[in-house]
């Protein structure tokens, strides 16, 4: 029999799901490894040679605990950006950042407003904190800043989730929509403006970083152009009263010594961001190529990846089959418009030929 637990009401109601099946998931399912694993929006370019030799060095010092304040790398980052420490919170990822703001600033039952198929583990933290989701459909492949705006008031949100560059569409705002849109929040809601693709984004999309207004938070990683996202690290960027509430909640130890290590040497290597980037602007670019050889449409990206456009939920969801028995990985997004699509990380030169011949080889047993 199944032991009755004294469970949370909050947690008593919850379905039993996880935002996303990783990658290792579907190894074990096989009972093969993945021959492609270009589906979980890594960088497959790895971390900056300075990040891993400063990482390396530090595993010897794993028997004291980290720094609960990651003082030189918040100072390193306040550098970088031209902000003061107070205005930076750091985390275990956006992830844990995300689930820190919706902990701090929604009560249960509060109405948060995101869009319907954005990036799900944000709405892990809504449901499993008791608040309740309003989600506003998609138009044209982007979060439709308008619909935001009217169901923040029709709702009294208490947040707006938006995710600029867009996971999983890839699509993006200009910075000057998006101070429009926080303009047009109600006065007690918060803009959570999650930057995760910021490094790949044009600077047209990024708004200044000028935090006077304390309705606006946003959040980046090192998980994208810097390759940790094994390591777990990401921060927020937000006016210095939201950081000093964030902290009555955060993990005090929540970032690794070794994580902290290494993004403050990636963060000093700009050569070798840049040179990610480059390499995946590329790969978008021979991406694009691809999908137009085969016939396919493609959603026009800022990100490390594209989303291959199938015409049909169906087609998509038999092409994504199609490669994991081929041991590709790849993702499709599981709400309308992206359910169409399937969404391929930018991989490596040889990577993107393997998939290519994968793909190919998917498409050519379909019917017509």
């Amino acid at each position: 029999m199944t032991p009755r637990l004294p469970l949370s009401d909050i947690v008593r109601d919850l379905p039993p799901s996880v935002p996303f099946i990783g990658p290792e998931t579907l190894e074990r399912g096989s009972g093969r490894p993945l021959q492609l694993r270009i589906g979980a929006n890594e960088s497959v370019f790895g971390v900056s040679p300075v990040a891993a030799a400063a990482m390396r060095a530090a595993v010897g010092d794993l028997w004291m605990y980290c720094d609960s304040e990651a003082h030189e790398l918040m100072t390193a980052l306040s550098t970088h950006h031209g902000v003061s420490v107070r205005q930076l919170h750091v985390g275990a990822g956006i992830d844990e950042i995300l689930g820190d703001l919706v902990r701090t600033f929604a009560n249960p039952r509060d109405r948060i407003v995101t869009s319907l198929g954005s990036y799900p583990t944000f709405n892990y933290h809504v449901t499993g904190y008791g608040a309740t989701l309003v989600q506003v459909p998609y138009v044209d492949d982007r979060a439709h800043l308008a619909g935001l705006i009217r169901a923040a008031h029709d709702a009294g949100a208490r947040l707006v989730y938006l995710a600029n560059p867009d996971n999983p569409m890839g699509t993006w705002h200009g910075a000057a929509d998006v101070l429009g849109l926080l303009a047009e929040l109600p006065a007690d809601c918060m803009l959570i403006l999650d930057e995760a693709y910021a490094d790949f984004a044009p600077s047209a999309a990024i708004p200044p970083l000028d935090h006077a207004d304390h309705r606006l938070i946003r959040t980046r990683t090192f998980s994208k152009a810097h390759g940790m996202a094994g390591a777990r690290i990401g921060y927020a960027i937000g006016h210095d009263c939201v950081v000093a509430a964030l902290n009555k909640v955060r993990n005090q130890f929540g970032v690794n010594r070794i994580a902290q290590v290494g993004a403050r040497a990636s963060l000093g290597d700009a050569a070798f961001i840049e040179q990610v980037v480059r390499q995946v602007e590329e790969g978008r670019r021979e991406y694009a190529r691809l999908a137009t050889e085969l016939g396919l449409g493609y959603v026009d990206s800022a990100t490390n990846f594209l989303n291959f456009d199938l015409g049909s939920g169906d087609r998509a969801r038999t092409v994504l089959a199609g490669l994991l028995e081929r041991d590709v990985f790849v993702r499709m997004p599981g709400k309308p418009p992206g359910d169409r699509c399937i969404r391929v990380t930018v991989g490596t030169p040889p990577q993107r030929a393997a998939f290519s011949a994968s793909l190919r080889d998917t498409l050519g047993v379909l019917p017509a």
